[in-house]
């Protein structure tokens, strides 16, 4: 793991840091930890198993699932503060499930979860991001807002394919 500032740019290793927040892959051991913070983050609906995204998505460049912590690299002693659940499929990048603990928001770890995300995709080609925020959650739209991200002109269309309940 490399040790960084918020905002600035990731060691060679791959891994980044935003103060003493450390970034770097999801491990299996994280599964609980993740689950509770996206509860309390309310990023959990009725309609989406948290289990069975992870689940999906280590299925899937599990490289680019995302998770912050703070403590020891080793991971003893690590405590999970952030998530950002990270694909791209060759014509878009994405960016679901970003969240921060409670205590640890507004530190620049949101932004920090951003920055290593968007260098994730760079490094593989993607020319662009997208991002889905639910239209009632005004305090994310700003988030997103200050980092340079605009709202398209689009309207996003869905359709269940594989219920998960």
């Amino acid at each position: 793991m490399s040790s960084v500032s918020a905002g600035s740019p990731s060691g060679s290793d791959g891994a980044a840091a935003a103060g003493s927040i450390s970034i770097r892959p999801f491990a299996v051991d994280d599964t609980e930890a993740i689950v509770a913070l996206w509860r309390a983050a309310g990023l959990v609906k009725p309609w989406n198993d948290p289990y069975l995204d992870i689940e999906r998505k280590l299925t899937v460049q599990p490289e680019l699932f995302l998770v912050a912590v703070t403590g020891q690299a080793s991971g003893v002693g690590e405590d999970l503060v952030g998530t950002a659940m990270v694909g791209y499929e060759g014509h878009r990048g994405w960016v679901n499930y970003l969240a921060v603990a409670d205590p640890s928001r507004g530190t620049g770890l949101g932004r920090a979860l951003m920055d290593e995300a968007e260098r994730l995709l760079t490094e593989r080609g993607c020319p662009k991001l997208n991002l889905q925020v639910r239209t009632s959650n005004t305090e994310v739209i700003a988030f997103y807002e200050r980092l340079g991200y605009a709202v398209d002109d689009a309207v996003s269309l869905g359709k269940r394919l594989i219920p998960d309940a």
